[in-house]
């Protein structure tokens, strides 16, 4: 499939060396492709520049906003939250019509500290802003609820959990759900939650992820549904 990565930060690397070695036509937006390359510094987040990572990965392809909404099937919002519409609006709403748009974003709130809160919430989420904005495109939110290495690889985990979806496509939800079981989601541990209203959910989990990570070294871990016996016999 032809996948477009939007995002050239650490998710968005990792999201196109997983795809490639997946066997997917995958290329990286950015807003300015020479100027990207031309860092030489780690960013303000200390994330290492994209010139070291082609070092590795010397047949990935950077190109323009534009040009990966128009290689893109699939497109993969990897941008940070309060960036996502800008650099969608760069991708361009007529690339994305019709289009499956996995988001995989969070609109991070850092301002009062840590655990950092939500910029959108309650009665909005980031997910069901970028389908107002975008009418034309098929936006499904998910993996936003686990780090990102969880998200490319769910066997780093033992055991059995979840991975939730949210979208008004169903053939939307279909094709992420596909790509979710690539990378190793059983189809037993994915969760339809309904409608893209239900980014919400997704979304708000963050605050629990971030407050239960300052209790461990790192990210690695996820939540499982526990039912009773009875719905399962």
């Amino acid at each position: 499939m032809e996948i477009a990565v939007i995002g050239t930060g650490m998710v968005g690397r990792a999201f196109a060396t997983r795809l490639a070695g997946l066997g997917h036509d995958v290329v990286i937006g950015t807003r300015d492709v020479e100027q990207t390359l031309a860092r030489t510094e780690p960013d303000d987040r200390g994330i290492p520049p994209l010139s070291t990572w082609f070092a590795d990965n010397p047949d990935a392809r950077l190109v323009a906003m534009a040009d990966a909404g128009a290689h893109g099937e699939l497109i993969i919002n990897a941008t940070l939250g309060a960036n996502a519409i800008e650099a969608l609006t760069l991708v361009g709403a007529d690339n994305l019509a019709g289009k499956v748009l996995l988001d995989i974003s969070l609109p991070l709130d850092r301002t009062e500290g840590w655990p950092p809160g939500l910029s959108i919430v309650n009665d909005d989420s980031l997910g069901e802003l970028i389908q107002r904005t975008f009418p034309d495109t098929r936006v499904v939110k998910s993996l936003t609820t686990v780090q990102y290495e969880v998200m490319l690889n769910p066997a780093r985990l033992p055991g059995d959990h979840l991975m939730f979806v949210a979208g008004d496509d169903a053939d939307a939800k279909a094709a992420v759900t596909t790509l979710l079981e690539e990378f190793g989601w059983r189809p037993g541990g994915l969760f339809d939650l309904g409608g893209i209203s239900a980014a919400r959910a997704i979304e708000m989990y963050s605050r629990l992820q971030f407050t239960l990570a300052g209790f461990y070294p790192d990210y690695q871990f996820n939540i499982a549904l526990v039912r009773p016996a009875a719905d399962h016999a």
